[in-house]
């Protein structure tokens, strides 16, 4: 009996000692990146469901998304849920959602800034307020997410009227890849701006994550 007692007391002190499983309903679009930083730390108890990339240029579709997942999320036994989008283009609605829902979200304005770091992308808005921003998913998927859906590649006499107000592409990159960092380059030459790169890792989003 009393061997009994101390087993399930150690049983019960593992359980206690593991984190609860948290379910993260994340943009497609870093997908990589939240992996990336779960297996360099460690985190274990973080399931991730990734909802469609292609809502970067729809912002609209991400709100109700969201609550569609967090609301399969309850059903499936999930306490603890973590939306993995910043604003994102939606003017606010992800807060109310959070707000609604009782779940949090990564601080910030959308992707380049986290990646950046929040502090620092604010910092540097004055110099960059006519930056076209890339970070590594879209410089993989510059054609698909960008020349593509702005028709420039049936009628790329239209570059101009998207891209003439910017002045520079700054491409924001997670991890240093000389193939990604050519792409980008050509995507500047593309759009007619200048180039300029740096290197950000995975800012805020490694501390959201890990906070989580």
């Amino acid at each position: 009996m009393q061997g009994g007692i101390k087993m399930e007391n150690a049983t019960s002190a593992r359980e206690r000692a593991q984190p609860k499983k948290v379910h993260v309903i994340g943009c497609g679009a870093i997908a990589r990146e939240i992996l990336a930083v779960c297996a360099a730390n460690g985190l274990d108890h973080i399931e991730l469901n990734c909802l469609p990339a292609i809502w970067h240029n729809t912002p609209e579709k991400i709100t109700p998304g969201l609550r569609e997942a967090i609301t399969r999320a309850r059903a499936n036994g999930f306490e603890r849920i973590f939306i993995a989008y910043a604003d994102c283009g939606t003017g606010g609605l992800i807060d109310r959602l959070c707000e609604e829902e009782g779940v949090t979200r990564i601080p910030g304005p959308h992707c380049y800034s986290f990646f950046a770091g929040n502090a620092d992308f604010a910092a540097r808005w004055d110099d960059d307020i006519t930056a076209f921003f890339l970070t590594d998913f879209l410089a993989r998927q510059f054609e698909a997410f960008v020349i593509e859906p702005l028709g420039l590649d049936r009628h790329p006499e239209l570059r101009d009227m998207y891209f003439g107000h910017y002045r520079k592409l700054v491409y924001l990159s997670q991890q240093e890849d000389a193939a990604l960092q050519e792409k980008a380059r050509r995507a500047a030459v593309t759009l007619g701006l200048e180039y300029e790169y740096r290197y950000t890792g995975y800012g805020d989003l490694t501390t959201s994550l890990i906070e989580v």
